[in-house]
């Protein structure tokens, strides 16, 4: 129903779920998302998150992330944590509790 309609017109929300489908049309290896739930409601933001984690492992993409919300991180399979654009730190399997440790320990080095 929203297929008319100009970007401007349409929900954060939305326009995210386009710039993400724009981005897989074309099934790249990597996708780069930057922030990719900053600004949306939670459900959005699962639904944009469900969408990303679909790629990965329906077509086997590769998705690098950046997010400062330790709920996001934590689905991913390996995190890493830059300070000083450095890698400092490195996560696998956590769950947003480390996340959230880690990323407090890392703001005070």
């Amino acid at each position: 129903d929203r297929l008319t309609h100009r970007p401007s017109e349409l929900s954060g929300g939305q326009q995210q779920r386009v710039a993400i489908a724009r981005a897989l049309i074309s099934r790249p290896t990597v996708m780069f998302a930057d922030e990719p739930t900053g600004n949306l409601d939670s459900a959005t933001s699962a639904e944009i998150l469900a969408l990303l984690d679909d790629s990965v492992k329906t077509y086997g993409q590769t998705t690098i992330m950046v997010t400062h919300d330790a709920n996001v991180a934590a689905i991913a399979d390996r995190i890493l944590f830059l300070a000083d654009g450095r890698i400092v730190r490195e996560l696998t399997e956590a769950d947003a509790h480390q996340v959230l440790t880690t990323m407090e320990e890392v703001s005070r080095t």
